[in-house]
C-alpha cells in the first residue's frame, strides 16, 4: 500500500528567555532565543523505504542535522560546523543516531499505524432539499456526508442517471474534532415531476461505493458489501 511520505516526529523546544539582562559593557541584548530540535521519520510504501532526520534550529535558522541516508551530522551554516564535526568524532553519539531508524521509526510505526494509516471510518450520507429565502420552492439539493477517515473522498451527483458537474458546489473537506471529517456537497436544481437525483459516495473504508435518493435510500448492499 502506498503511504507516501509520513511524518513521525519528536520535538523539544527550548526557549530561553532574557530579561532585563544586560551584558558587561552595557549594551541591551534582544529578549528572546530560541533553540529547537525536531526528529522526523519519513516512510515511503509502509517501512519499505525510511529515513530519520534529527535536526537542530536557533532562531528559526538549521544550524546542523543528522542524516541516516548519510549516516554522519551535516553543518547547514558556519555555527554547525564544529558541532557538527564534534558529533562524528564521538562513536557513542553516531551509534546511537544510526539506530534510531530501526529502534525510532520502524518501532514507531508498527505502533502508531493501526490508527493513523490504516485506520478507517465509513461515512455517513443524508441528502435534503434547501431552498433559498427568495424562492418559494426547492432550487437545490444538499449531500450531507459526515464522519469518516481518512479525508480524501470523492461525491457525485446524479440526474435521471447522468452525472451532474457544473452545477455542483462542495465545501472544503472539514475536521471534525474527532479524528473523523465532513463535507457538504450542493446539486443547483429545480426538480421536476419524474425526475430522480441520487448522491453517491465512495471512500477507501467502503468496497463498494454508497448511494442515497432524494428522500429514501437505497436498498442496502449484500452481506459483506460497503454501505452507512
Amino acid at each position: 500500500m502506498e503511504t507516501g511520505r509520513v511524518l513521525g516526529a519528536g520535538a523539544v523546544l527550548v526557549a530561553l528567555v532574557v530579561l532585563g539582562a544586560h551584558p558587561a559593557n552595557g549594551e541591551v541584548t534582544s529578549g528572546v532565543f530560541q533553540a529547537f530540535g525536531r526528529s522526523e521519520c519519513q516512510y515511503l510504501n509502509g517501512t519499505e523505504r525510511v529515513r530519520f532526520m534529527d535536526r537542530y534550529i536557533y532562531n528559526r535558522q538549521q544550524f546542523v542535522h543528522f542524516d541516516s541516508d548519510v549516516g554522519l551530522y551535516v553543518a547547514d551554516s558556519p555555527l554547525g560546523e564544529p558541532i557538527a564535526k564534534s558529533w562524528n568524532s564521538q562513536t557513542a553519539i553516531l551509534e546511537g543516531k544510526r539506530a534510531a531508524l530501526d529502534r525510532f521509526c520502524r518501532h514507531n510505526y508498527e505502533v502508531v499505524t493501526p490508527f493513523t494509516v490504516d485506520r478507517r471510518v465509513q461515512p455517513k450520507v443524508r441528502v435534503s432539499p434547501m431552498q433559498s429565502s427568495s424562492l418559494p420552492q426547492t432550487d437545490r439539493l444538499v449531500c450531507y456526508v459526515t464522519g469518516f477517515y481518512p479525508a480524501e473522498i470523492e461525491v457525485k451527483w446524479f440526474k435521471n442517471g447522468q452525472e451532474e458537474t457544473e452545477r455542483v458546489v462542495s465545501t472544503d473537506v472539514m475536521q471534525n474534532g474527532d479524528w473523523t471529517y465532513q463535507v457538504l456537497v450542493m446539486l443547483e436544481t429545480m426538480p421536476q415531476r419524474g425526475d430522480t437525483y441520487m448522491c453517491q459516495v465512495e471512500h477507501v473504508s467502503l468496497q463498494q461505493p454508497i448511494t442515497r435518493l432524494w428522500g429514501k435510500a437505497l436498498p442496502c448492499p449484500a452481506p459483506g458489501g460497503g454501505g452507512p
